[in-house]
């Protein structure tokens, strides 16, 4: 399908049928983050730093294929891509469930649940490197704010639902097989799975083999500006994902499901409400803006001390967090041609990858010594930073033009 061949009247609709893949991806995602740190801490009886990198070795896995996913893209074609990813997706929830059955024996536990995340992490670079690149080349490029904005939509949203569920049905262990952690793998396996035969019957676009493919540290150098703020903005991305979990715990607070909810929700409403602004502000400007409010996010979930606080801060580090990738985004794309987008947004993600991978070993070290409000402080702090790195930004651009 030629850009522009779609009315804008269908654009929607053509962008929803392919986006769904990428709300079974982060709906699988979001029913193992909501557990995964609780499993590896209190059923299998390891450390707080731990926990939190069995949550961001998914990252890294991500940052590790993420080269790959891009360059077949652009060579192969996004549903081939898709399709595989949703494969192992379905593969990293049996190994949560190998890791259920395995209690007795911690360390293989352990592994299984590594390995799971592992599959899941190679899962996400595949499925929303290409559902992207897809749905831009089915809508025309310049529908590509509205492609990034859906696929976010999806992947927090995705956070959200699988969250409380998962919630739900690890606590059912009174259920066999069916609740506990075996259940939330399950459920991973089968969501993954129920999107293979939906893929299957959406059309393939060509892949495009004209012109001559960039090296990926090219690509890479050319994103680089957009992809350090937007790192600068994932921070707060990973603690939220690998500790708030642990920090409701150690509170002997229940709700922790509800806040990591609260956070994909605002995130979602965030993203309906304004993502015309990216186009009416520039994506610079609204960048800085959302990274400001993650901050003051980050910033209550540190100082509250009450639960409705800690509720606060996650709806307003979502809200916050929900621009920054397309914001940053629009732009990182538009520095390549058409023979490497699906390579732009590989590199631009992999900054992504590499901070949340990296945050969530490094701020669970912080806290045997500051505790959980230095974990938060320093994401803070760390967005901005962000909010620097977007000035800078915004005056080259503009002296550039």
């Amino acid at each position: 399908m030629s850009e522009g061949a779609v009315r804008t009247s269908s654009v929607t609709f053509v962008i929803l049928a392919v986006v769904i893949f990428t709300l079974f991806c982060y709906t699988d995602i979001g029913l193992q983050i909501a557990v995964v740190p609780l499993f590896v801490r209190e059923k299998l009886g390891f450390s707080s730093a731990m926990a939190g990198f069995a949550v961001s070795v998914q990252y890294l896995a991500t940052f590790a294929s993420r080269v790959g996913a891009g360059k077949r893209v652009d060579t192969d074609g996004p549903k081939r891509v898709v399709l595989m990813g949703l494969s192992t997706g379905v593969l990293s929830g049996l190994l949560l469930v190998a890791a259920a059955l395995l209690v007795a024996w911690p360390r293989l536990a352990l592994l299984c649940v590594l390995a799971g995340r592992v599959a899941l992490g190679i899962a996400e670079s595949w499925v929303a490197t290409a559902v992207i690149i897809w749905n831009i080349r089915r809508a025309g490029v310049s529908r590509t704010a509205q492609v990034i904005s859906w696929n976010g939509v999806c992947s927090y949203g995705g956070i959200a639902l699988g969250a409380p569920v998962a919630t739900l049905i690890y606590h059912s262990v009174s259920v066999p097989v069916l609740g506990g952690f075996a259940g939330v793998g399950l459920l991973s396996a089968a969501l993954m799975g129920i999107g293979i035969p939906l893929a299957l019957r959406q059309p393939a676009v060509a892949p495009l083999v004209a012109g001559k493919q960039p090296s990926f540290f090219t690509v890479l150098g050319r994103v680089l500006p957009y992809g350090l703020a937007l790192a600068a903005g994932s921070v707060g991305f990973g603690a939220i994902s690998a500790m708030l979990a642990l920090y409701f715990s150690d509170q002997n607070w229940s709700g922790a499901a509800f806040a990591l909810a609260l956070f994909g929700i605002t995130f979602v409403l965030t993203r309906f409400a304004f993502t015309r602004q990216i186009a009416k502000q520039g994506g610079i400007t609204v960048a800085m803006v959302s990274l400001l409010v993650e901050a003051l996010g980050l910033f209550v979930l540190a100082f509250g001390q009450t639960v409705a606080w800690a509720y606060v801060g996650a709806a307003l580090t979502g809200a916050g967090f929900s621009l920054v990738f397309p914001a940053l985004g629009v732009g990182a794309v538009a520095q390549t041609g058409p023979e490497s987008k699906g390579a732009a947004i590989g590199a631009f993600s992999v900054c992504l990858d590499i901070a949340i991978g990296i945050s969530g070993p490094l701020l669970g070290l912080m806290i045997p010594l500051w505790g959980y409000g230095a974990v938060f402080q320093a994401a803070a702090f760390v967005s901005l930073v962000g909010v620097g790195l977007c000035v800078a930004l915004n005056k080259k651009t503009r002296l550039a033009s």
